[in-house]
């Protein structure tokens, strides 16, 4: 099959020889392959200043990453059947890895589609998709995903903010099977009833799978405040393992909400919330001189854009402090990130800057990373973006 060219700025290639996938409009030479030639969405090939062929490529001329590679073969582009093969190769490795079917099953160019997010909750599967390019394979992913997974309900949750940057309207959709505006799941042994529509990305975050579990060997009697918490994801499973009262903090009403309905799912009575900004709910109970054994700190990404980099530091150094404050002489602070632009050595600067500003004294027990339904592709450092630091803080110890 024959695709329209686009062509590259001389040295443009190495990063995508080197494993990485993005093309950015600034790499493109506009003079031999102009962007306003080509369709949003189309499939196009890939060549080097040398006119050799690098591989095939959605495009979008009005995004700043202008290119995303699907396929190093310069000759065949994303079909029917091979959006099929990926997400089949995708599902296996899911399957081997978890006993029962709630992860996420594909991960976007982790998997070799970029664009493409599916989280599955036993026979309902939940799809994001973001770019042009995938956009126009939408009849296939769910073609795919009934054919692969034999799913009840298949909801289109196609309301990110990467939609509005690729040109594409925002919409949550039922394409397959009866409507549901919640979805049951398991995780590490804690049962979860989540918002669809009117929840956070696909209404779970699947990622910090093995951090909570983690969590969970050190909770057995312990106070906890879970900030930042959502429906509850760490406080509830800290619950479950034995944690003697937990407090959960977040800004939504209707997130709490999910949280007390949670742990009535579980059978817990030992679980209470505290509405309010995270930064003033830490700040108040600080004043209150309340104290805990664990405070997990899960925020959203702080630092959403690389120029955001110096004002989200210091969120989060403002934040961890707050954090370490707030623990008993001898505590364990969870303090995790999702914000890609943030590095774990960082984080655990960060941490240790923390505890000196307060007189702590921190030992880093664990560091934990994202679980492995959500692969890194090394050449692609975007896809590494998960960290958590358990961190023991000691008070007037050295």
């Amino acid at each position: 099959m024959e695709f329209p060219v686009l062509y590259l700025r001389k040295g443009a290639e190495r990063r995508l020889r080197a494993g990485h996938l993005w093309i950015y409009s600034n790499e493109v030479d506009t003079r031999r392959s102009p962007l306003t030639n080509f369709v949003s969405g189309a499939q196009v090939q890939v060549r080097a200043s040398n006119d050799k062929p690098l591989g095939v490529a959605f495009v979008n001329p009005h995004a700043l990453i202008c290119g995303r590679l699907i396929g190093r073969d310069a000759s065949h582009g994303m079909t029917p059947k091979r959006l099929t093969d990926r997400m089949e190769t995708a599902l296996n490795l899911r399957e081997r890895l978890f006993e029962k079917p709630f992860y996420r099953w594909v991960f976007g160019d982790s998997d070799g589609l970029s664009g493409l997010v599916v989280d599955r909750f036993d026979d309902v599967v939940v799809v994001q998709i973001s770019t042009a390019g995938m956009e126009q394979l939408k009849d296939a992913i769910v073609r795919a995903v009934q054919r692969l997974s034999q799913a009840r309900t298949i909801v289109l949750k196609n309301d990110g903010k990467m939609r509005k940057v690729e040109g594409l309207d925002s919409y949550v959709e039922f394409a397959h099977g009866p409507e549901a505006s919640t979805v049951l799941l398991e995780e590490n042994g804690a049962r979860f009833e989540v918002p669809l529509a009117g929840g956070q990305k696909t209404g779970w975050f699947y990622d910090h799978r093995m951090n909570r579990q983690r969590l969970q060997a050190y909770a057995p009697g312990k106070k906890v405040l879970d900030v930042f918490s959502y429906v509850g994801g760490w406080g509830i499973q800290a619950a479950c393992a034995g944690a003697s009262q937990v407090t959960c903090v977040d800004a939504s009403s209707s997130a709490l909400d999910a949280v007390h309905h949670n742990a009535r799912l579980n059978g817990l009575e030992n679980v209470d919330t505290i509405e309010g900004d995270a930064f003033e709910a830490l700040k108040a109970l600080a004043d209150e001189k309340e104290k805990f054994d664990i405070v997990v700190l899960d925020p959203p990404a702080l630092i959403p854009r690389r120029r955001d980099q110096k004002a989200g530091e210091q969120a989060y150094a403002r934040l961890n402090q707050l954090g370490l404050r707030l623990l008993e002489r001898d505590g364990l602070l969870v303090s995790a990130s999702c914000s890609m632009h943030l590095s774990q050595e960082k984080l655990v600067d960060i941490i240790r800057g923390s505890g000196r500003k307060i007189d702590r004294f921190v030992q880093l027990l664990e560091q934990g990373h994202q679980a492995p339904d959500h692969p890194i592709v090394p050449g692609i450092p975007e896809t590494d973006y998960i960290k958590s630091c358990f961190v023991r803080s000691l008070t007037g110890f050295l």
